[in-house]
């Protein structure tokens, strides 16, 4: 009975796991939609970059709550067994993608897989039985061979979910493949033309693309000198840091 405790624990990292495989490969690498693609209110370049920043960060968080829930019981943990808190971590992954699919695709209609596809749904349904039901299934089967897998190291548990995570969101601040190393800032609207160009003069970018008001700008500039437009008024800069990036949306 005690371990049924922390099957919904374990599973909370798989389930950030599912959003930032979901993010890093659909929204970035494949670049077959935003997290809002379909909501008419949120048309715009740069509104499409803003909640995606805030899905990461949720992502962050959930993944936090999910490893300080492990840590604070590694010492029931010695009592799991491996294939327990593997099963669980990836049913968590597969029910991302279930309740993704139903919720996002269906019900909110607020995005779909593959946008430009002549049949949405075809793709939304096998990616909602490739990554979210079987992943379920197969953890919920490796849950129920618990007994015949060794037990659990909860301090090489946390390290690994913690490495995992730490690797996603990394990965997430990276260009798609193939993409030249560009920075993307974004400003203020209310700053104008102004804010942009004192920042590239400030740090010597070069201007590759701009929407028509310059509040989301393209550069080519040394990745060591990307922190430095946030003194300039920027409130997200693609390659500085997540964290840092997607809390200064708050001033929009």
């Amino acid at each position: 009975m005690r371990d049924r405790r922390w099957i919904g624990m374990a599973a909370v990292p798989g389930f950030a796991l599912g959003g930032f495989f979901d993010g890093i490969l659909l929204h970035q690498i494949l670049q077959w939609h935003h997290l809002l693609s379909l909501v008419p209110e949120v048309s715009s370049l740069r509104l499409q970059v803003l909640w995606d920043g805030y899905f990461h960060a949720l992502m962050y968080v959930v993944a936090a709550v999910g490893l300080w829930g492990l840590w604070t019981a590694r010492g029931a943990l010695r009592e799991a067994r491996t294939a327990y808190l593997a099963g669980a971590v990836l049913a968590g992954f597969g029910l991302w993608h279930v309740l993704d699919g139903v919720l996002s695709h269906w019900v909110l209609g607020i995005h779909r897989i593959k946008l430009d596809s002549p049949d949405p749904l075809m793709w939304d349904l096998v990616w909602l039985f490739a990554f979210g039901l079987l992943p379920v299934v197969v953890g919920f089967l490796l849950i129920r061979r618990n007994a015949g897998s060794p037990p659990v190291q909860p301090a090489a548990l946390l390290v690994l979910l913690g490495l995992i995570t730490a690797g996603a969101g990394y990965w997430a601040l990276q260009p798609p493949p193939g993409q030249p190393d560009f920075t993307t800032v974004v400003f203020p609207t209310d700053s104008g033309p102004d804010a942009a160009l004192r920042a590239m003069a400030a740090t010597d970018a070069r201007l590759v693309w701009a929407d028509p008001g310059m509040s989301v700008v393209v550069f080519s500039v040394e990745p060591a000198r990307r922190w430095s437009f946030y003194r300039h008024g920027a409130m997200l800069v693609s390659g500085s840091g997540l964290p840092a990036g997607c809390f200064n949306w708050s001033r929009a």
